[in-house]
């Protein structure tokens, strides 16, 4: 269907020229239109005013709470150094464990060596009423039984004799496992001497100890049909005072029986293993806490020192964790590296209050200059390649492409733009006849002179002669 455009329309075509758009009449009277070049980029791939205004709200909402972060941060060593406490002090978890077999009495000597404050072990009961030490309930992983007396290895080490116990040996183990990845550090005097290792008793600890560090004492109870379970905790109490040992540096840690205990040995340290309140815990004459790391906090800390109740802390092997609970405030703790904890002269890091602030308000001011710049850059980007943008139609594209191909192409794509014009002037000539005959006299004669095939052929050649220049 073939459609009669008067001169009104042509306004609206020469202002779509001027916008850089291209206008092209087909047959049948369809007008198609050329994309417009130079108007909005990106189309469908531009998101709309509102995605982009959650997304930029979103982006600043997290800038800003990454910003209010270190407000919410406290830590114990942000203080002044001049309030900085002394050294925690150090107790040997069951000796020295990362340099000797644990439970040993090269383990306990190692430890000594190191000057510590105190030594931690385990004891327990032999079959024939000998206190050993020992911390796991069988000897398998410590000991070699299951060579010696494979029958005897799933037993509870609490259930052999001393003699048995005695002949065991308490230190191939150690350089077998490695368990802390230290059994090649050793000299080779020390290899000799762990080879050689065998259980240890309690009165040889407390021979060696005597005088030179403080005992925290755990007594692990033997099974039910042991047949010293009911009196294992005075026969070691006996030997105890028997040793001789300073009651003063005995850290007593079983709960029960302790009023007897007290009688018995008024200077024990009585020491609770559970956390309680500090009341209740004065009331129980108890004078310190021995709890993992994990369990108090630093107010509580400060609460139980208001009380006069000393807290040791387990198990504390690395140096930034000794650190911050030397800034707590922390009395003592236990640890299997109190070789490596003895060297650390001071916190690995301690800062003032106002530091910390300054150094934090520094870091946001150069984070926040350097994301406005980034969006400044941007935006100059943008434009600039906005602005590089021209307007062009698909006459000067093809000509243009032309340019770049060789003579004989462009003698074809020069002749077929020509025939293409004179095959669209015929179209509309014979479109503007119609309207003449349905009283369009005036528009029809301007229209057929306008695309006059003389014109058109001239045109051509017009247009000819610049694509070959």
């Amino acid at each position: 269907m073939s459609h009669c455009r008067g001169a009104a329309d042509e306004p609206a075509l020469a202002a779509q020229d001027r916008a850089g758009g291209h206008t092209s009449i087909h047959g049948g009277g369809h007008v198609s239109r050329g994309p417009t070049v130079g108007g909005r980029v990106g189309g469908a791939a531009d998101l709309p005013a509102a995605s982009q205004v959650v997304i930029l709200c979103t982006f600043f909402a997290v800038v800003f709470a990454l910003y209010l972060a270190p407000l919410t941060i406290s830590s114990p060593c942000l203080m002044e150094k001049k309030d900085l406490g002394p050294k925690p002090s150090l107790i040997g978890h069951r000796g020295a464990p990362m340099l000797a077999p644990e439970h040993t009495l090269m383990s306990f000597r190692k430890a000594l060596e190191q000057k510590l404050y105190g030594l931690q072990a385990d004891v327990t009961i032999s079959l024939d009423g000998v206190p050993f030490l020992m911390h796991d309930a069988t000897l398998r992983r410590t000991t070699n039984v299951e060579e010696e007396f494979p029958e005897l290895a799933r037993r509870p080490a609490s259930m052999l004799n001393w003699t048995v116990l005695q002949r065991l040996n308490a230190g191939q183990w150690f350089l077998k496992t490695d368990p802390f990845w230290t059994a090649s550090s050793l000299s080779p005097s020390d290899h000799r001497e762990v080879q050689n290792q065998s259980i240890c008793s309690l009165a040889e600890l407390l021979e060696l100890a005597k005088g030179n560090a403080t005992l925290l004492l755990n007594l692990r109870d033997p099974p039910r049909e042991h047949p010293y379970r009911g009196s294992f905790l005075n026969i070691t109490l006996e030997a105890l005072l028997r040793s001789g040992f300073p009651q003063h540096q005995v850290m007593w840690l079983p709960n029960r029986q302790r009023p007897f205990v007290r009688k018995v040995a008024p200077g024990f340290q009585q020491t609770s293993g559970s956390k309680e309140a500090a009341t209740s815990l004065r009331r129980g004459h108890i004078q310190r806490l021995n709890l993992r790391y994990t369990q108090v906090s630093r107010q509580e800390l400060r609460d139980y020192a208001s009380w006069n109740l000393s807290v040791n802390l387990y198990t504390v092997n690395a140096p930034w964790l000794f650190s911050l609970l030397w800034c707590a405030g922390v009395p003592s703790v236990t640890s299997d590296n109190a070789h490596t904890l003895s060297q650390v002269p001071s916190p690995l890091w301690i800062m003032p209050p106002d530091e910390y602030c300054l150094m934090w308000v520094t870091a946001d001011l150069i984070s926040f200059i350097f994301i406005t710049g980034i969006f400044v850059l941007q935006n100059h980007l943008c434009r600039w390649r906005l602005g590089g943008i021209r307007s062009y139609n698909p006459e000067q594209i093809m000509l243009s492409a032309a340019v770049r191909r060789t003579s004989r192409d462009v003698s074809i794509m020069k002749e077929k733009l020509i025939f293409s014009e004179i095959s669209d002037g015929m179209e509309v000539s014979d479109e503007l006849s119609v309207c003449s005959d349905n009283s369009y006299d005036m528009y029809a004669n301007s229209a057929t002179t306008s695309v006059d095939p003389r014109g058109i052929g001239s045109r051509a050649k017009t247009i000819t002669d610049r694509s070959g220049r």
